[in-house]
């Protein structure tokens, strides 16, 4: 009973975070700069209110849950696109490529997820049920295809320690520990089912609490405008790095245009 208290009092702490965050965005001119990012900490306040209005047994909140559950698909989807774009926003060959991925990644990790569940669905069984199964595979595919372009990121960052403004690096730090946090959880869930859900429910909901109160602190217009280099690297390894980068972007880039018509 204590974790179920616990979180609904995070429930709201939550919702109120989204909020501030949401005005913190606004009030400092941010929101241009991570469009997505707004969209979704406003997007987070309904999406965390419409559940104390419907009964859980009740056809509306089967179809309110599935409703924004794919909402937030496609915002976590646009939300790692808008970070792998502020990461690479002066290499577009690398960024190019890196979409492309993203977005066969996801098709196909959701495609084998649905396709694993076809021999495990009776046709017996009721519309509602049959449909559950396949809205947590496709769930899944998301999850764990952005969880790996993330730490593919991650991996990138660290490799060639490119030199990034404090409110992006702050950003792409929080929100890989938002993202993985959750789909950690998330597998979690689908080896122990119900037997922990209290204790992962407070969980998710304490990471996303602390989330947003460091996006709320840290972020600021300030950080927009202090490139910070990635790692404590001498000057001329940190300039042999970047000469690799930049060439490996404009390899890129050509091959994503294409041959040059003669």
């Amino acid at each position: 009973m204590l974790s179920v208290a616990l979180v609904s009092i995070l429930k709201f702490v939550s919702l109120f975070g989204s909020a501030l965050t949401a005005a913190r965005l606004f009030q400092s001119g941010l929101y241009r700069q991570y469009p997505i990012f707004f969209a979704y900490v406003i997007f987070r306040v309904p999406n965390g209110t419409w559940a104390f209005f419907l009964g859980p047994k009740t056809n509306a909140y089967l179809l309110w849950w599935t409703v924004t559950g794919v909402l937030g698909w496609v915002f976590y989807l646009l939300l790692v696109l808008e970070l792998y774009r502020l990461v690479l926003d002066k290499y577009k060959g690398i960024y190019t490529l890196g979409r492309r991925f993203v977005f066969l990644s996801v098709a196909v990790a959701v495609t084998i997820s649905a396709l694993s569940l076809i021999p495990k669905i009776n046709p017996q069984t009721p519309q509602r049920s049959r449909i559950l199964p396949y809205f947590l595979a496709a769930e899944r595919g998301i999850d764990f295809s952005l969880a790996i372009f993330i730490l593919l990121l991650l991996l990138f960052l660290a490799v060639f320690r490119v030199p990034l403004a404090r409110n992006v690096q702050i950003h792409a730090a929080v929100y890989s520990i938002y993202f993985l946090s959750n789909t950690f959880v998330f597998l979690l869930r689908s080896v122990f089912g119900l037997r922990l859900k209290d204790q992962l429910d407070v969980l998710v909901m304490a990471t996303s609490c602390g989330c947003l109160i460091a996006w709320l602190v840290l972020l600021s217009p300030k950080g927009e405008s202090v490139p910070v280099p990635a790692g404590p690297v001498s000057r001329g390894e940190e300039q042999r790095i970047l000469v690799h980068l930049e060439a490996l972007n404009r390899t890129l880039l050509k091959a994503s245009q294409g041959p040059t018509p003669n």
